[in-house]
């Protein structure tokens, strides 16, 4: 992981318990969430769209069906920052993970 901080990093792990994971690089975070189908999908993306803007921090993400592929840096910094685990929680309650 490069760009964090201890501090920041530390923010991280507990979002490898729901299923984040370090991508190929290390210097980002991905996941797939499943739902029922495209409409689920669709409006897990609307609402995280609006904590993204919130955040002024944006997914790199993709949608096929029910999947929605993500993967979360800050580019700015070089790797990943308390942004991702901040937006990556978010992401979680919007798909309705109460860890």
């Amino acid at each position: 992981m490069t760009g964090e901080t201890k501090l920041e990093r530390a923010a991280l792990l507990p979002l490898f318990a729901t299923g984040w994971k370090l991508d190929a690089g290390g210097a980002g975070i991905e996941k797939v969430f499943l739902f029922k189908d495209f409409t689920q999908a669709f409006a897990f993306m609307t609402a995280v769209a609006a904590e993204a803007e919130d955040l002024n921090h944006h997914p790199e993400w993709s949608n096929v069906y029910r999947t929605v592929r993500v993967r979360l840096t800050t580019h700015d910094a070089g790797g990943l920052t308390a942004l991702d685990a901040e937006l990556a929680r978010r992401m979680d309650r919007a798909a309705g993970y109460q860890g």
